[in-house]
């Protein structure tokens, strides 16, 4: 069982980094503001209010300086990842995790985050958190389940989620720890030492804007490597701006996921409200979690 970083209270200090692409600090102003109103310090990073002219939230040195600050820093009970993007694998094997393995925090973000939280998990077995980044803040906090999923995560409410039924799902119930984030990352770090154990764990999946042979060029990259072998459950969010080909690929996303584990009997859903989009719930990477796939729907729930 993964080791579980200690959930926050009233007071607490959520440190905010950006080590990956760059964002405007003013996009980041509803997240801060909405945090402190919770009741939370913020402490920003370097990088949140970099002068960078480049893709990059700054150079690699100076994105690894400050997520190891964060890292280290005893005040700092979280850290929020301001967005994803692309760098995070470019700097992950510069940090040193030794004060964060005596005392774990809770690393939050996704997209390119998901290289993060597959190494953590991988080379620490510390749970961490697939969830919205800084300008999700930017959509409003009224009748918003998706950062209210944040909130109730970080602050240790047991996470129970529900999404309609899809014509693709495949039914069953299973019980596993939860890994997973954006395909393409989690593609992309087979035979890494950031590579993502999947055996007898529940999988989740999303991305955005790929085409649909790479979407299927990336499955078959998890199946060959074995990472589909023996799973105990997969749950498939948004693949939202996919792209065809000229000369159209011939499937769905969904009919290209399906193909590569048509033979297994693992439950599967699809839909699942976990993606690029406003629809994104918090979903704690590392922890034990029940999965039921019904012809009613899917719940997806955390186990205490």
């Amino acid at each position: 069982m993964s080791k579980i970083p200690p959930y926050l209270k009233a007071g607490d200090t959520i440190g905010i980094t950006a080590p990956s692409g760059f964002m405007a600090i003013e996009k980041l102003q509803a997240c801060i503001d909405t945090l402190q109103n919770w009741g939370y310090t913020v402490k920003l990073g370097e990088t949140t209010h970099s002068e960078s002219q480049t893709y990059f939230s700054g150079t690699d040195e100076e994105r690894a300086s400050d997520l190891q600050d964060m890292l280290d820093d005893p005040e700092v009970k979280a850290i929020l990842c301001a967005r994803g993007g692309y760098g995070m694998s470019r700097i992950v094997d510069r940090l040193n995790f030794k004060r964060f393995r005596r005392h774990p925090k809770w690393v939050i973000g996704f997209s390119d985050i998901t290289v993060l939280h597959a190494h953590i998990l991988r080379q620490y077995d510390i749970a961490t958190l697939h969830a919205p980044m800084g300008a999700a803040f930017n959509e409003g906090l009224d009748d918003n389940p998706y950062l209210a999923s944040f909130r109730k995560a970080i602050e240790g409410e047991p996470l129970v989620y529900a999404s309609p039924a899809h014509a693709q799902d495949r039914h069953g119930s299973v019980r596993g720890e939860l890994v997973g984030g954006n395909l393409s990352l989690i593609a992309h770090l087979v035979g890494s030492d950031s590579d993502l154990k999947t055996k007898n764990r529940i999988l989740f999946l999303e991305d955005i804007g790929e085409h649909l042979y790479a979407i299927d060029r990336m499955m078959l990259q998890l199946k060959r490597s074995g990472r589909l072998d023996r799973l105990k459950g997969l749950v498939v969010g948004g693949f939202t701006d996919c792209k065809d080909t000229e000369r159209p690929f011939g499937a769905t996303v969904e009919e290209i996921i399906r193909s590569h584990i048509e033979t297994d009997r693992f439950p599967v859903c699809f839909g699942f409200p976990v993606s690029h989009e406003k629809e994104n719930v918090a979903l704690k990477i590392g922890v034990l979690h029940q999965l039921d796939v019904a012809p009613s729907g899917t719940t997806l729930k955390e186990v205490r």
